[in-house]
């Protein structure tokens, strides 16, 4: 099991930890990604259409590359988390969390008893035997990642109760839901926006739990470098691969166009 303290370690040093966002249903996407040497790469089940051996296989890559696997989820359902965490994924992320009932119930599902109520099974997570269930409980009770996406006013205004629970391990913000939730449009950019996810900042700081931006120009990047963020989502794999494909494509056009010699 790659465990998660690698996460407490490297979001206390120098080095940023960078992650991905994995919107394409493949585990060869997944693959490129892991060996590309992101950190860790969220593969979502919010808006793709993912079935599960699919997801099983996205999982297990990130594993096999030891970039850290976490599944976005859009609903809490015990028994899909934990299908999800007995595939290997080592930590969730809830997107459009509201309250700290939600971490309570999602902290629950994700944990073995006594301080949750996961059902225990072998498999891959315990290399087939290989680790005896008493060890592995142990291991998923302690490492495994809960992440709250903040994505509507409600969720920061209950951004405090949330990490009073204990049980967040890192806060991502969803800006783009945030700007429509905010009635400012599909707006990210929005400097009430920007407040906003300088208020989330504060909030973290002051609870000592990390966050997690997601920087969308090189001033943003630069703002949260100054604040001594160490955590990065680096955007999602479908918008950098249409715009490499679009930026690809006008180049040979360019090319095409400009005269012999020139």
């Amino acid at each position: 099991m790659i465990s998660s303290s690698l996460l407490t370690k490297q979001t206390s040093s120098k080095s940023p930890w960078l992650g991905l966002l994995n919107s394409l249903p493949s585990p060869l996407i997944v693959d490129m990604i892991a060996q590309c040497n992101y950190d860790f790469v969220i593969i979502d089940t919010e808006h793709v259409l993912l079935d599960e051996n699919t997801l099983r296989e996205c999982i297990q890559t990130c594993r096999h590359h030891r970039c850290i696997p976490l599944v976005r989820i859009a609903e809490i359902r015990p028994n899909f988390i934990g299908k999800v965490l007995d595939a290997g994924a080592m930590g969730i992320v809830l997107s459009r969390a509201e309250t700290a009932d939600q971490i309570q119930t999602l902290a629950q599902a994700m944990r073995f008893p006594p301080l949750g109520t996961r059902g225990i099974t072998g498999g891959t997570v315990t290399g087939y035997g290989q680790l005896p269930l008493n060890d592995y409980i142990a291991q998923a009770n302690e490492h495994t990642l809960l992440v709250p996406m903040i994505e509507s006013q409600t969720g920061l205004n209950a951004l405090p109760h949330m990490l009073a629970t204990g049980h967040v391990s890192f806060v991502m913000e969803g800006a783009l839901d945030l700007a429509l939730n905010m009635g400012l449009g599909p707006n990210p950019l929005h400097p009430n926006v920007f407040d906003a996810l300088n208020n989330m900042h504060q909030i973290c700081l002051q609870a000592d739990v990390p966050f997690c931006p997601n920087p969308r120009t090189p001033g943003q990047q630069r703002h949260w470098q100054e604040l001594g963020c160490n955590l990065f989502l680096c955007g999602e794999d479908r918008s950098q691969f249409s715009k490499t494909l679009r930026s690809n494509l006008q180049s040979f056009r360019t090319s095409q166009a400009a005269p012999l010699g020139a």
